[in-house]
């Protein structure tokens, strides 16, 4: 497109270049506003009173106390709370019965002038429960599972393609083995927080949320409001890894309070709290099966996997759905069952599904190789498909191969000695491991609005979510190249859900999908300037475009990233303590939009996947039904110090078959392989095969002595 025919200023760089983030100096310098640091006039504070019992209903709550505190202006239960219509999602449904689902639910909020008066008046409260038996150990053999009609995704529960059965008994080679990982936690920087303030009947909040949009239209639903009465705003979101995805509990209870006292209100929650109210991972317990013949051509190929759900909805981690396109096997069985416990409700965690289930199946791709004597890369090789196997669609694009062997060639893969537990220095085992990964390409229809100034500058509207990925930044790229303008010349809106709506960011869709909306309206506004044959009037001149109807047709190709990790560990075998040395992952992602952040992401993610390697991990207790892991000194993310030299490199995808930029989803794919690749590097290190993760010093030690 040629550029605008008004004030010109430098060439336009082309999508990739790796522009710096342009909140970046707001971030680190403090001006860029969270949501809990927006302080109307007359602005109140709260904070909500936890159930104590994992199961039972609320017999009495005794707010006398509480009330008497000085500064105290109201403590909300189910007796006096406002009453919402039914929602969709029944986590949002707060103070609104005596039932107590899960220990953690809420059962009261307690509101002051003040952070402290709040929080010592929730203390004040006394809440007496009647108390049932409840259930929130996941086996393998539980009574109460049962086979979902989907998993999470819309993926369909159980896909069987041929005979399994005979095909596995009658393999000359073959792993059977069972790998679980425990529950794991978002622990965003920024915790769960909103700021709620009624103005004549309209509803203004500042949520930190992943999509204000779904936001908006929730609160609207709950109160009983048209979606005008009702502003969302999250500006700047401090992380959400899918915890922040859908509404969560805390903005419908700063809103409630908000009408109850007709102040504004914030509420930010603990983070001790955060675990039992914000989604986890669930946990999965899953079985892998493998047939090959001797020269590692799988035959046949089965994962199954059992998971947890709550009483109050059903939320199925799709951890057998990465097994039905990673590898070609005429014989197939993948199937997902469900518990519903009394527990937390599960919801997203970055990558779920691929991230756990990937972990099962390159661990047991491993095991194979070492059965066979087969280089696992070579391995993964020889069972490159054709086609998507499930579908027997035609990859719009696959690259695993030569993410395979360039990701190998950079990481000093060959040559290895294969043998286990030969590498010694001193006291420290070191050993070499490498995993696949993939990750499914979501595209979502949304609108953007484009306007051109008569300065020559243009202004992008669009409901995005920038949640630390570099939203802003990358949007202005898009903007840029189809309008044929420096990026200085393009201000972008975004997080405000009175933009033209968009879909979350969550999926590794936003950029995608919101890139597709602003480059059909950058590219019909410059169509528009040409046509008018001179710089705009003083009132500009402004075009919407929306995508709904371009990305509503089904692809008739199966689109996914994929890539690969490459993991270098030691193994202390006086302590059981498992370092990572080097990391390094090769993705093939599509056309990266920008290197700068999208490093950022593939890193960030590896980052994520050594923590759910080594570090990170929870517990039901099943003493009292709650996460016993519920803040960061018991639940431990990675630090700097366990953070090794971190490696991302991707090949350029030509992928025509995507959206206009040619782009992929890459806030995920990072974590998928990283856990497996350490794991597998263990393996190699010591001769140990360990599959229940995190891989602590107290599962490592007596293995190594043992």
């Amino acid at each position: 497109m040629p550029p605008a025919p008004f004030p010109l200023g430098p060439p336009p760089r082309p999508l990739g270049e790796p522009l710096v983030r342009r909140e970046g100096r707001e971030k680190v310098t403090g001006a860029a506003r969270y949501a809990f640091e927006h302080t109307p006039p007359g602005c109140a504070y709260a904070w909500p009173v936890p159930a104590t019992v994992a199961r039972g209903r609320v017999t009495a709550v005794d707010t006398a106390e509480a009330l008497a505190l000085p500064g105290v202006c109201a403590v909300l239960t189910h007796e006096n709370a406002p009453r919402l219509a039914v929602p969709d999602d029944p986590t949002l449904a707060v103070l609104q019965e005596d039932r107590v689902p899960h220990r953690g639910w809420y059962v009261a909020l307690a509101v002051a002038d003040s952070l402290e008066a709040a929080r010592a008046a929730a203390e004040a409260v006394r809440v007496s429960y009647d108390t049932a038996g409840y259930d929130v150990r996941l086996t393998v053999g539980h009574p109460h599972l049962y086979a979902p009609e989907k998993a999470n995704g819309g993926y369909p529960g159980s896909r069987e393609r041929g005979d399994f059965d005979a095909a596995f008994a009658a393999a000359p080679v073959t792993v059977d083995a069972t790998y679980t990982v425990p529950p794991l936690h978002n622990h965003p920087m920024e915790p769960h927080a909103s700021t709620a303030r009624w103005n004549d009947g309209h509803l203004t909040v500042h949520d930190t949320s992943q999509g204000s949009t779904r936001v908006r239209d929730d609160l609207a639903a709950l109160f009983k409001l048209g979606k005008d009465d009702v502003t969302v705003i999250s500006e700047h979101v401090g992380g959400g890894f899918g915890s922040k995805g859908t509404p969560r509990p805390q903005v419908v209870l700063a809103a409630m309070a908000a009408r109850c006292t007709g102040r504004p209100v914030k509420l930010a929650l603990p983070r001790r709290q955060m675990p039992a109210v914000v989604g986890h991972r669930a946990p999965t317990l899953q079985r892998v099966r493998l047939g090959a013949g001797t020269d590692g051509v799988l035959t046949a190929l089965a994962h199954e996997s059992a998971t947890h759900t709550s009483t109050l909805t059903e939320f199925v981690e799709q951890a057998a759905v990465p097994a039905r396109i990673m590898y070609r096997s005429p014989h197939s069985r993948t199937t997902h069952r469900v518990a519903a416990l009394d527990v937390p409700t599960p919801s997203w965690m970055r990558a779920p599904g691929e991230a756990p289930g990937m972990y099962a199946l390159e661990s047991a791709v491993d095991e194979l190789a070492v059965q066979l004597g087969i280089d696992p890369v070579e391995l993964r090789v020889r069972n490159e498909p054709e086609t998507e196997p499930d579908s027997g669609l035609a990859f719009s694009s696959r690259h695993l191969v030569e993410c395979l062997r360039a990701g190998a060639e950079r990481f000093g893969w060959l040559p290895r000695d294969p043998r286990p537990g030969v590498r010694r220095e001193g006291d420290l085992l070191v050993g070499t491991g490498v995993a696949a990964s993939t990750y499914p390409v979501l595209i979502v229809g949304s609108e953007a609005e484009a306007h051109a100034a008569a300065d020559g500058s243009y202004r992008i509207r669009i409901n995005a979510t920038d949640i630390g990925t570099g939203a802003r930044t990358v949007l202005a790229q898009v903007a840029a190249a189809a309008l044929g303008v420096p990026e200085e010349r393009v201000r972008i809106e975004i997080g405000d859900s009175d933009l033209p709506p968009a879909f979350l960011a969550g999926g590794s869709a936003g950029t995608g999908s919101w890139g597709w909306a602003v480059h059909k309206a950058a590219t019909v506004l410059a169509a528009r300037l040409l046509e008018h044959q001179g710089p705009p009037s003083p009132k500009g001149i402004t075009v919407t475009a929306d995508t709904h109807e371009e990305t509503a047709a089904r692809s008739p190709y199966a689109r996914h990233s994929f890539g690969a990790q490459f993991a270098e560990v030691q193994v202390d075998t006086v302590t059981g303590e498992v370092r990572v040395r080097r990391l390094l992952g090769m993705f093939a992602a599509g056309h990266i939009l920008n290197s700068r952040t999208a490093r950022s992401q593939f890193t960030g993610g590896m980052t994520m996947g050594l923590g759910m390697a080594l570090t990170e991990g929870s517990s039901l207790d099943p003493a009292f039904g709650d996460f016993t892991e519920c803040d960061l000194a018991s639940y431990h993310v990675p630090a700097c110090a366990d953070a090794p030299v971190i490696e991302a490199h991707w090949l350029d995808e030509d992928d025509p078959h995507l959206n206009p930029m040619g782009s992929k989803g890459i806030g995920e794919i990072g974590i998928v392989g990283t856990a497996a690749a350490v794991a597998n590097a263990v393996w190699h290190a010591t001769g140990v095969r360990l599959r229940d993760l995190p891989l602590t010093p107290d599962k490592v030690l007596p293995r190594l002595s043992g």
